[in-house]
């Protein structure tokens, strides 16, 4: 690979370190490493210890061992997929949009590897008011990403124009 088509998966690379040190900062030195740990930063975000053992929005719990390493293989697999069409993508900017997808799918299979759960902590909210479930950095990547390529597939056009439909000739 040459140093310009290096570029996404240095965005993902540098998702899934913020990621992991966000996690290790907020677990580690801050102490907010048990369920009930909150830790108030302003009045409308906290940083509260959530173990996830599903996938996005706490679906398909891998409560169970086999359940766990078939979920760390089906995100793998996943992974391997953006990672492949991030290579083969000439747009830059659905090239940075799976480079979020990627970074971050690596930062959550890493802590289902390690812990068995996904690290959550940033709790955004609103008095009582939670507009999302606790989450992470990964998390947040991955969300902007596929919103980014959602959009990008809905509603932006390509640069090139399509060309015209062959014109069929009556005959003589």
């Amino acid at each position: 690979m040459t140093s310009a088509r290096n570029w996404g998966f240095r965005i993902a690379g540098a998702v899934f370190l913020v990621d992991q040190l966000t996690k290790w900062l907020v677990t580690g030195p801050l102490g907010i490493d048990r369920i009930g740990a909150v830790k108030p930063l302003i009045s409308i975000f906290d940083l509260r210890f959530v173990p996830n053992v599903g996938v996005s929005l706490g679906l398909l719990p891998a409560d169970s061992s086999w359940m766990r390493w078939a979920l760390v293989l089906l995100t793998g697999a996943i992974a391997v997929g953006v990672a492949i069409w991030m290579r083969r993508e000439a747009n830059p900017r659905d090239k940075a949009a799976l480079a979020l997808v990627l970074g971050g799918a690596l930062g959550n299979i890493l802590d289902r590897i390690r812990f068995g759960y996904v690290v959550d902590f940033a709790d955004l909210h609103f008095g009582e008011w939670r507009p999302f479930l606790v989450f992470n950095v990964a998390d947040a990547a991955i969300t902007i990403g596929v919103i980014i390529l959602l959009i990008r597939a809905l509603f932006v056009r390509s640069d090139k124009p399509a060309a015209p439909a062959p014109v069929e000739k009556p005959n003589a």
